[in-house]
């Protein structure tokens, strides 16, 4: 849907169970009578096609500098923990440069209060620092590209953002916290969660998160979110759809006023 020269997708979230959200990474639906995915992480299906691994390992091969995928997870409670921290792993064995640590998020409360995890599954891309690029919720369907996207340019040390861009953040002072809900099944989310994450590349004051909302309902009810990507900065400012990149960055600097 084009709205005001924004891209969105409209999104019936509150009827939609989390379940049914879930997208194999060959971009096809799981369709409702399917048998659900084991929930323990020691049965965890593979997340991936043979296929669509190859695919990946052929995106990987030019990485730079070793990535770590920092994931959260717990083995009660959290529906689909088992198949994010599967989906990482096998991210990881497609790569030398890349590599998982796994942290427990209800015992090992150093690193979740030093990531600065609330809520789980989530995952961290961490390359020579921790950049602040935030995965909260399974990455699949369209969003598998937005995870593929951020190891890359945490790898190379390189956000991609415009020379213009990267000397108007050098100007930022406060905090920005930004939040782009997303779900898998919407075209345009992946471009609003790779702007927000290059910025967060370029600052040491960003932190940038993807939230895939049907994951977390009580979210959509707090934000009202109606369509996606929706994208909350600061808990001031929010907008829907996906901008390009120069009006993406005025509402950042909009925010940190």
């Amino acid at each position: 849907m084009k709205i005001k020269g924004l891209y969105c997708h409209h999104v019936h979230l509150l009827l939609v169970p989390a379940t049914l959200g879930i997208l194999s990474l060959s971009g096809c639906e799981k369709k409702a009578n399917d048998e659900p995915p084991s929930r323990n992480k020691e049965k965890a299906m593979s997340m991936m096609k043979n296929s669509i691994k190859q695919e990946v390992k052929k995106d990987l091969s030019q990485l730079s500098d070793p990535v770590k995928l920092i994931v959260f997870t717990q083995d009660m409670e959290c529906e689909l923990c088992a198949d994010n921290r599967t989906l990482m792993e096998e991210v990881a064995a497609l790569s030398e440069k890349v590599s998982t640590e796994i942290y427990d998020f209800a015992t090992d409360k150093d690193p979740v209060q030093r990531y600065g995890i609330g809520k789980i599954p989530a995952v961290g891309i961490q390359g020579k620092k921790d950049y602040g690029i935030r995965f909260y919720g399974v990455p699949g369907g369209y969003e598998f590209s937005s995870l593929l996207h951020a190891i890359k340019i945490v790898s190379k040390n390189e956000s991609g953002l415009s020379s213009a861009a990267k000397e108007e953040l050098k100007g930022l002072t406060k905090p920005v916290h930004i939040q782009v809900f997303v779900t898998p099944t919407c075209p345009y989310c992946p471009a609003a969660v790779q702007i927000a994450h290059k910025a967060a590349m370029e600052s040491e004051l960003i932190t940038a998160d993807m939230i895939e909302i049907q994951e977390f309902p009580q979210l959509a009810v707090k934000y009202n979110v109606m369509g996606v990507p929706q994208t909350v900065i600061n808990e001031s400012v929010r907008f829907t759809g996906a901008l390009p990149e120069n009006k993406f960055l005025q509402k950042i600097l909009e925010a940190a006023k």
